[in-house]
């Protein structure tokens, strides 16, 4: 691998590029119009122009990557996350140019992306799922026999995508055969299917993930990520390793995972996401993503493993040449999203022009970001603007250090979660790690009564 194309943008472009750049790969950046004078733009040795602000007309379309990549001299393609990055489609036109892909095989993508065929892979490994229907539904009839058998409250999902699109929870029959066609239109919406599948609905769980690598013969485990704090079913805070996971289940659940990758011959990162019943103990397997995460981070501070790195060198051909037993964890890592948006005002995105900009720095904290003076968030793109990830030997350190480090944090010219984010550490069922998936949601709604907590600034 010579020449790296980064058929992405923002802070995980820049992560790409910078860890290409470490393995003596030259880059290349992609930007669309609104883009020519981004971070990951500046960044690259070289960039190609793609089309119109909206993703649908540039950083969406195959084709254009496909050519950008040719035109560029690329001999590879990282998707990074979102966009193209789990579209099977993408992946084959990429090797179908003779390029290297640096993920799986696009069969691996269709196969994990559609999530009834992933449960029945995960069935196959002996991987424990959540009760719910072997097949795809696509009428309302279909989903109410279905809900029948699983029994209520079940979770309607898309069946061929995820990022929390077309998810509903129904009680009864009635709920079912009202939210059905919304839910369906929009999972056709996004991923162009509008099977749904039913599982059934844990009210009280934790949302547990596994990092895993393979190089299509092997696989390994990087140990497990705590997810469950989640607004509108996107991740808000992340940490690893997981504080209400014991060592029996964090065992039987990355072996499970491990399972899973040899079972379809997983090659590149990945990551098997967990839901962790809070009553019984039991977990269950509920999709895979087969890319890099958002949030992949936090694994790297306990590990010292450089996922991205490692996702390069598998593609260009490289074993594993590390075994489970070199994978071992120090201490614990925390990464908090940072959103250019206004909790006060429902979440309101806020695009507009950076202006002055001050990044928290010291021992044990990394920020992951585009931003810089005179830079723009752009309201054609999600709001994330930069990743604070904090290091400390326990959990309790680790917290006062991501306290102070968000404290550090000024972005001046557009709204920003951060003062939420530090908010949430001083909660009492934050700092005993004793939440679930539920909690995040359940607390804002509190928050927002005017008997609440109050406003942040």
């Amino acid at each position: 691998m010579k020449r790296l194309l980064v058929a992405n943008r923002g802070e995980i472009a820049v992560r790409i590029i910078r860890a290409a750049r470490d393995l003596g790969i030259e880059t290349v950046a992609v930007a669309s119009e609104a883009d020519l004078d981004a971070a990951h733009a500046r960044l690259a040795d070289t960039v190609v122009p793609i089309g119109p602000a909206p993703a649908t007309k540039s950083y969406l379309l195959p084709a254009g990557i496909v050519a950008a990549a040719r035109e560029a001299g690329a001999d590879a393609v990282h998707p990074g996350y979102g966009f193209l990055s789990e579209r099977a489609d993408f992946a084959a036109a990429v090797a179908d140019a003779g390029l290297t892909f640096v993920g799986p095989d696009a069969s691996v993508i269709e196969q994990m992306g559609d999530k009834v065929r992933a449960r029945q892979v995960a069935m196959a490994a002996g991987v424990p799922t959540v009760p719910g229907t072997v097949d795809g539904v696509s009428d309302v009839s279909a989903a109410v026999a279905a809900a029948a058998e699983v029994g209520y409250p079940v979770m309607l999902k898309a069946a061929a995508g995820g990022g929390g699109r077309g998810i509903r929870v129904v009680n009864d029959e009635a709920e079912l055969r009202s939210a059905f066609p919304t839910a369906s239109g929009e999972a056709a919406s996004a991923f162009g299917d509008g099977r749904m599948y039913l599982e059934r609905f844990i009210r009280s769980a934790r949302h547990v993930e596994v990092q895993v690598l393979g190089d299509g013969t092997d696989a390994i485990h990087v140990f497990e990520r705590e997810c469950s704090l989640q607004r509108r079913r996107q991740k808000v805070i992340e940490e690893a390793p997981a504080p209400g996971v014991d060592a029996d289940i964090r065992a039987a659940m990355t072996a499970a995972a491990v399972r899973l990758c040899r079972e379809v011959g997983y090659r590149s990162a990945g990551t098997c996401e967990f839901l962790v019943d809070d009553d019984t103990g039991e977990f269950f397997f509920i999709e895979m993503n087969t890319r890099i995460q958002v949030e992949h981070p936090v694994t790297e501070l306990i590990t010292g493993i450089d996922l991205v790195a490692r996702q390069l060198r598998i593609a260009s051909g490289e074993p594993l040449n590390i075994g489970q037993s070199d994978v071992t964890k120090r201490g614990h890592a925390v990464e908090f999203r940072i959103c250019a948006e206004d909790p006060d005002r429902g979440f309101m995105p806020g695009p507009g022009r950076i202006g002055h900009v001050e990044l928290p720095g010291g021992p044990w904290v990394r920020t992951d970001t585009w931003l810089r003076p005179g830079g723009a968030v752009s309201p054609f793109y999600d709001s994330l603007i930069a990743k604070v990830v904090v290091w400390g030997e326990d959990r309790p350190t680790a917290l006062r250090r991501a306290r102070r480090a968000l404290g550090e944090f000024t972005v001046e010219g557009v709204p920003t979660t951060t003062t939420l984010l530090t908010e949430i550490i001083d909660q009492p069922w934050f700092a005993s790690g004793e939440f679930n998936t539920g909690t995040l949601e359940d607390w804002l709604a509190e928050r927002a009564k005017p008997s609440g907590t109050g406003a942040v600034a």
